[in-house]
This record gives structure tokens, C-alpha cells and sequence, in this order.
């Protein structure tokens, strides 16, 4: 499949979840994350979800990552030219939810994308080669480009991975992990 058709698939699933069923299945990508050694880091941006588009809840993780004493990034959208900026998540943040429904810092600490060692990705869908499928804006390819070759990225998906996505192109960044509740997919091997 291309990934419009991807993109309408997996809004329709997601959309068919109950509160309950993304509460637990949540809970299962959390789980699945500890199972990964990328725990020795400092850096780690994590998205904040929309709530209404029944993303993945974060929030477990963000426990994980304080627990850890992780420094944990989050973005500010800006949709006149779809890049991200970044700042340190701490408890003095003030976050509020923009037009679109998401969460973003109002004020902190900018921190650069080349400081940034792990990106915990937003996805629609996912193939078995580590292709992604966002919501077609481009705001992690611009904010992945940005990053050190270094920096892991790690999808979150309610879901399985595809075969594959027909229509990836160059400038797409592929994972290095996507992370489901049941399963946690490597590539790059």
C-alpha cells in the first residue's frame, strides 16, 4: 500500500480503539520499551499525544524516563513552515494544548537537535524494512535531518508492521526500533 492508504487504514483503526484499549495497549508499548537497551543516554525527546487522534499515551514513558533521570525534550509545532522547536521538559514547563490538539511547551529551555540521542516517533503505520508513516507534514524528517546519524529512532505503534510501503523516498528517515504492545521490531541489523 502507498501512504494515503496507509494513512485513511490506520486512522480508521485507531479511531475504532475505546479509551480503554489505548490506555492498555499503552501501557504494553511502555512495557516493550524496557525490554530495549537504550537506557544508557541522556537526551530523549518524546511527543506529547493527541489525545483526539487516540495517539499512543506517552505519559508511562515520561514516568520511565524521570524515574531515570533521563532530560526529557519535548516540541513546539510551527506550521507556517512545518519544523519543530525543542525544549526541556521540567517541572516548572507550562504546556498548552494548540489548535490542533497538541501539547506544547510555552516556555523553557531550548535544546539543539544535535544534542538529542533518542527520538521516540509518532507513526501512522510501519513496514517490516523500518519505512514510517506520519501524518504527511513532514515534521520529523525536517526535525531527523537535524539530528547526529547517531541519534536512535524508535517508532511507537499500536499496531504490526506492514510488508512495506510503496512509495518511500529519499528524504523519509527509517527507524532504527518501532515498538508495539506485543512486539518490538529491530532494524538496521
Amino acid at each position: 500500500m502507498n501512504k494515503n492508504e496507509l494513512r485513511k487504514k490506520y486512522k480508521s483503526l485507531r479511531s475504532e480503539l475505546s479509551k480503554e484499549e489505548v490506555e492498555l495497549k499503552s501501557i504494553g508499548v511502555a512495557n516493550q520499551l524496557l525490554k530495549i537497551d537504550v537506557w544508557n543516554k541522556t537526551y530523549y525527546h518524546l511527543f506529547l499525544s493527541i489525545e483526539e487522534q487516540k495517539e499512543i499515551d506517552t505519559e508511562q514513558i515520561l514516568h520511565i524516563l524521570f524515574a531515570r533521570n533521563k532530560e526529557v525534550v519535548v516540541s513546539k509545532s510551527n506550521f507556517k513552515n512545518n519544523t519543530l522547536s525543542h525544549f526541556l521538559l521540567t517541572e516548572n514547563t507550562k504546556l498548552e494544548v494548540n489548535k490542533y490538539g497538541i501539547p506544547e511547551p510555552m516556555n523553557g529551555l531550548p535544546v539543539p537537535e544535535n544534542m538529542i540521542e533518542v527520538v521516540f516517533i509518532p507513526l501512522l503505520a510501519f513496514d517490516k524494512k523500518g519505512n514510517r508513516v506520519g501524518y504527511g507534514k513532514g515534521f520529523y524528517d525536517d526535525f531527523l535531518s537535524k539530528c547526529t546519524p547517531e541519534t536512535l529512532k524508535i517508532g511507537l505503534s499500536f499496531f504490526e508492521a506492514e510488508q512495506e510501503i510503496e512509495d518511500v523516498y529519499e528524504g523519509d528517515f527509517p527507524l532504527d526500533y518501532c515498538v508495539t504492545p506485543n512486539k518490538i521490531y529491530h532494524f538496521n541489523e
